[in-house]
């Protein structure tokens, strides 16, 4: 028996192919695994499914246990669509296998399951490099591969994905750079934390389309860069929690107009919180916790008009002007433990304080990429929870 689908994921897979129909003559450059024939179609997934179920060797659900015979539509985590080429046949346009728990890894014949616009293969144990041949999955709307075991550098090749809105990679074992083509690419969420990504963030952002972006727990050191601003006509949600930054948060990050989310705790960042916060009109959740961000807490961000919960512990603020003494008489959750603030509870020792405020910190006089860590980066940092599956 097929593995049923949620009714949203149906009926996204579904409205994406239907919306195809109407322009895949003209519109659609399709790969040379497409074929002029929908059935050839089902023949092809038959023969990548038959390739894949051969390098599956653990499944203890046993959700692969009916990929017998030519009815790939019937396969449990298959789902079929009408083609794009021709509505009154089927295609292969989904695979769902979240929590599966299943062991092996993905075979270069996954390359002609060429009408695919979904994969979910959530929590599982996949290993190994993704092949090359996703590159031939042209229609490819979202790819969510967290929670496995993939290795090797960043994947590019899910960046020659044309169709590609939702890319989800995290919880897995990807290491190196993050390719600054990423950003430039049409996506819609890019989740990418846990993993062992290094180095800077990328600096010549070129704009992107992503409303949610999650860098979290990786080793990307360095500075947040100012091009940051690049991303204020879609971003929603950033969260840099965990990933080893360093030096000033950029003004830039004000610019963000449309920002609900912002969480940059367990980092470096030093110096004051920059005024231009207070133009993040849509802010509710800001989680600047266990820095060592210093000066005054802006009452700019304090009046924020949607701020639902303002998260500064383990940092060394100095000062709380006005209402934010006394933010929970606006209904907001705050948490100011562990700072120098006077007459609160629960801060840091005088004399770590002195220690600290007695070198305060001139962000102007700083270039970015001459600021080191003046402590070492939390290890010990949250975990970013695995997103929520399609079952």
């Amino acid at each position: 028996m097929a593995l049923s689908l949620t009714f949203p994921v149906l009926i996204s897979v579904l409205l994406f192919h239907v919306c195809l129909v109407s322009t895949a003559k003209h519109s659609l450059h399709h790969s040379k695994t497409h074929s002029a024939n929908p059935k050839q179609h089902l023949q092809q997934a038959y023969r990548a499914l038959k390739a894949w179920k051969k390098v599956i060797y653990s499944d203890p659900k046993n959700l692969t246990t009916d990929w017998v015979g030519p009815s790939v539509c019937s396969y449990t985590g298959i789902f079929c669509a009408p083609s794009p080429s021709d509505p009154n046949s089927l295609v292969v346009a989904g695979i769902d296998l979240n929590h599966g728990d299943i062991a092996g890894f993905l075979p270069e014949a996954i390359g002609l399951l060429s009408d695919l616009a979904l994969i979910h293969l959530n929590s599982n144990r996949f290993c190994g490099i993704l092949p090359r041949s996703l590159a031939n999955l042209s229609l490819l709307y979202e790819l969510d591969l967290s929670n496995n075991r993939f290795v090797g550098p960043f994947p590019d090749v899910v960046l020659a994905l044309p169709s590609l809105k939702y890319l989800d990679l995290r919880y897995n074992e990807f290491e190196g750079p993050l390719p600054p083509k990423l950003f430039s690419n049409p996506l819609d969420a890019i989740f990418v934390n846990n993993n062992r990504l290094t180095s800077l963030i990328p600096r010549d952002f070129t704009g992107t389309t992503a409303s949610v972006v999650v860098f979290a727990n990786n080793d990307f050191s360095g500075c947040l860069p100012p091009t940051i601003a690049r991303f204020a006509d879609t971003l929603e949600e950033l969260l840099l929690i965990n990933s080893s930054l360093s030096g000033c948060l950029p003004p830039e990050v004000g610019y963000l107009y449309k920002l609900r989310v912002l969480d940059m705790s367990y980092n470096s960042l030093v110096g004051p919180v920059p005024y231009s916060l207070a133009g993040l009109g849509h802010l509710e959740q800001l989680n600047l916790e266990h820095n060592m961000f210093t000066g005054t807490v802006p009452l700019g961000v304090c009046v924020l008009p949607s701020l639902l919960n303002l998260t500064i512990s383990y940092n060394y603020f100095s000062e709380e002007e006005g209402i934010c003494r006394n933010l929970t008489s606006r209904g907001i959750s705050i948490d100011d433990r562990y700072n120098c603030l006077p007459d609160k509870p629960l801060q840091r020792s005088q004399n770590v304080c002195d220690a600290v405020l007695e070198h305060p910190i001139d962000c102007y006089d700083h270039e970015c990429s001459a600021m080191a860590p003046l402590v070492a980066p939390s290890t010990a940092g949250p975990s970013i929870a695995p997103g929520p599956a399609d079952t």
